[in-house]
């Protein structure tokens, strides 16, 4: 039997369905991390505004209690990549993800020289032992492990330690309203349990098509940064539905009776936060971003805050405090009409009120897109 065919159109809904884009919830800060695979982190204060923009009623303090209690983390997994996931879902992950950070440090001939003569596994054992008795900042683990490997640069030797073992930046990095240095201790030393020693690939990309499906292959691969995970499918062929993407020919995977709403659903105004990964979590973007969209989000090594329009990405966004209280500029991609100016202006008030509970005034700011 062929596959059945969807449209680019079919495909954003779907996408939007499973990253609760479609409608705010009523879900737990713990339960809604979890049903996403996870939330991109490297700016801490990310997963916040992704919560809200996801969640009725979202209380930020939630997040930073379930982070104090330790049942949320703030770890580098996919695509070697700091991410906020659940306990569990970090113990099983980051062994599966540890080939990708493996590419950091000795996957680099700068770094490989600059670490020739140290075995991995005495610097490992040694920076384990130093971070179980207090975490540290990069600079002060190097400065710890320059004088047990005399005449190794300490930034290097603590870079590879941050690839090499998986580090928790413990609290207050990353709790709501605070700032602190970026400190680190082990995974398994944080949550006092060992990583998973036989973590299951297939299990990840069962989760993955939830959250992200219909979904290719290469879609899997971008958003974990895995290689060969053809197999995987392959073997999770008899419990999946398949489809194909009609604009490219491709080959989808998805659960059976994941949502898949009509393509004709409405899709409110949203805003992101940098790195979402509803942007970054596949190969092909066209379905949330077209080229020249993804292309505007980029910058650098980065990508910008996005919102969305119709449920594809129309521009970037900025937040900052004045004294006269917060200031929101939307860049748009492209010229909105009037009721979308309108749906964006009313959602980025709701936004800077997120973040200014009793703000008196605000701004938001248009700039001609030209």
């Amino acid at each position: 039997m062929a596959s059945e065919k969807l449209t680019v159109r079919s495909l954003n809904r779907a996408l939007l369905a499973r990253q609760l884009l479609l409608a705010r919830e009523q879900r737990s800060a713990l339960e809604t991390v979890r049903f996403l695979a996870g939330m991109q982190s490297q700016v801490p204060g990310a997963p916040y505004v992704g919560l809200w923009t996801r969640l009725l009623g979202f209380d930020p303090e939630e997040v930073s209690a379930l982070m104090t209690e330790r049942a949320l983390v703030r770890v580098s997994a996919m695509r070697g990549t700091v991410h906020l996931l659940d306990a569990d879902d970090a113990l099983s992950w980051r062994p599966l993800c540890q080939v990708v950070n493996d590419r950091g440090p000795y996957g680099k001939n700068i770094y490989r020289k600059a670490l020739s003569g140290i075995d991995p596994a005495r610097l490992k054992g040694t920076a384990a032992e130093l971070l179980a008795e207090q975490p540290m900042t990069n600079a002060a683990l190097g400065a710890a492990l320059a004088e047990a490997f005399p005449g190794h640069d300490p930034g290097t030797l603590a870079w590879a330690i941050r690839d090499g073992l998986a580090l928790v930046q413990v609290p207050p990095r990353g709790l709501w309203g605070k700032s602190g240095q970026t400190t680190s201790t082990t995974l398994e030393h944080w949550l006092g349990r060992p990583l998973d020693p036989d973590p299951s690939p297939d299990a990840m990309v069962l989760r993955y098509l939830a959250a992200f499906g219909p979904a290719g292959v290469l879609d899997a691969q971008a958003w974990s940064g895995l290689t060969r995970l053809v197999e995987v499918f392959e073997r999770l062929r008899p419990q999946l539905r398949t489809f194909q993407d009609a604009a490219t020919g491709r080959e989808l995977f998805d659960l059976p009776d994941a949502p898949r709403p009509d393509p004709d659903t409405p899709a409110p105004t949203r805003f992101l936060p940098e790195y979402d990964n509803v942007v970054l979590g596949l190969a092909d973007r066209t379905r949330i971003a077209a080229k020249e969209a993804e292309l505007g989000l980029r910058t650098g090594n980065g990508f910008r805050a996005a919102f969305l329009v119709d449920g594809t990405v129309r521009g970037h966004w900025s937040l900052s405090f004045t004294k006269q209280g917060p200031e929101l500029t939307v860049s748009a991609f492209t010229k909105l009409t009037e009721v979308e100016m309108e749906a964006v202006q009313e959602e980025a008030e709701k936004l800077m009120r997120f973040h200014r509970p009793a703000m008196t005034e605000s701004m938001t700011r248009f700039p001609d897109p030209g």
